[in-house]
């Protein structure tokens, strides 16, 4: 029999609140307790609808109104009840009474549930948000402690040697030829500076996914040469330049959130790359928080949740390069041409 203590961790489980720890505790509980697991079948199958809410804030007078009406029907509900009884008790038993009555009662409760659910779940999705941004604040500033104790031990940036015209969209390609823009994060991967599901944003929708695989995939860690797929890595990092200079700069952004324009690459590696900037991807935001915004890790270790595609420092779009401009395309190798041109990709 489990106790309430695991029921609670299985539940803090299910809604991404769990520390590492925990979260090692719950999978191995679920693994080897029969009712751990059906628990757990049942909380997913409960909980899983909520990813289908879209999250639209609830103007703060409704909330005070909503919250004023429900003090005041609990004010009243004990004078309400008493006086339905009594209602109730006068009345005379009617043989042969029709339905419509009783079911028009039912059709007024269920609307009025329906209302409280609507109210309940935009506040509830709100705060789901809010965690998810809080939790991938914390794993960037993670990734960033382990960029400067890289730095310590090497004296510089994790970096490959990659060519001007390498293409950087590659994530996940294992060959001897540097590609990818990854390989340079997949280094602190390699020496141990940072844990793998740190690169797995929470608040993506394939979050679940991309942490099995994470996870069972982990052993085999030094074998590769980049990321081992795209679902084991849900940010952009910053594009360099040929002359680049000091990247830990106040002024400067190292790591954002998944830029909207490349969520879908090729799998297969010998086809080509091509995007074309339509108008639509140059307002779009990215997609890990529901288009509600992106967090930002500065080059002095800041996280900043930006709700545009720029920040308050500079107007410069951070998923495209300056020279961008709708209609023309993204072939996937393109580099800024200076260091003031925040590019981050894939």
């Amino acid at each position: 029999m489990l106790d309430n203590r695991q029921k609670q961790l299985i539940f803090d489980f299910c809604l991404g609140f769990t520390s590492e720890e925990e979260t090692t505790e719950v999978k191995q509980l679920i693994a080897s307790s029969k009712e751990a697991s059906q628990i757990y079948a049942i909380l997913q199958s409960a909980i899983s609808p909520l990813d289908a809410f879209i999250c639209e804030s609830c103007p703060n007078e409704l909330v005070e109104k909503t919250l004023s009406r429900i003090d005041n029907y609990e004010r009243s509900a004990p004078v309400q009840l008493e006086q339905l009884i009594a209602d109730e008790e006068s009345k005379e038993y009617v043989p042969n009474q029709k339905l419509w009555p009783s079911f028009g009662k039912i059709l007024v409760a269920a609307a009025l549930i329906t209302i409280a659910i609507g109210i309940w779940f935009a506040p509830l999705d709100i705060v789901r948000q809010k965690y998810w941004q809080a939790r991938c604040q914390m794993q960037m500033s993670n990734i960033f402690q382990g960029l400067q104790n890289y730095i310590a031990d090497h004296g510089e940036m994790p970096a490959v040697e990659m060519k001007t015209d390498a293409p950087w969209w590659k994530v996940g390609y294992q060959g001897s030829e540097n590609h990818s823009n990854t390989r340079n994060m997949w280094l602190l991967v390699k020496g141990g500076y940072v844990k793998p599901m740190q690169f797995v944003c929470p608040g993506c929708k394939q979050k679940r996914n991309a942490s099995q695989k994470v996870d069972t995939e982990a052993i085999a860690l030094k074998s590769y040469n980049d990321f081992p797929h795209r679902s084991f890595v849900t940010y952009s990092f910053r594009i360099r330049c040929e002359n680049s200079g000091d990247l830990f700069k106040s002024r400067k952004i190292l790591i954002a959130d998944l830029n909207p324009l490349f969520e879908k690459i090729p799998e297969d590696y010998s086809h080509s790359f091509r995007i074309k900037l339509e108008p639509s991807l140059l307002g779009k935001n990215s997609n890990n928080h529901n288009r509600h915004g992106q967090n930002v890790l500065f080059g002095d270790g800041r996280v900043i949740f930006i709700t545009e595609r720029h920040t308050d420092i500079s107007q410069d779009d951070i998923f495209t390069l300056q020279k961008m401009s709708p209609g023309c395309e993204i072939y996937g190798h393109e580099r800024p041409d200076c260091e003031s041109d925040a590019f981050l990709a894939p």
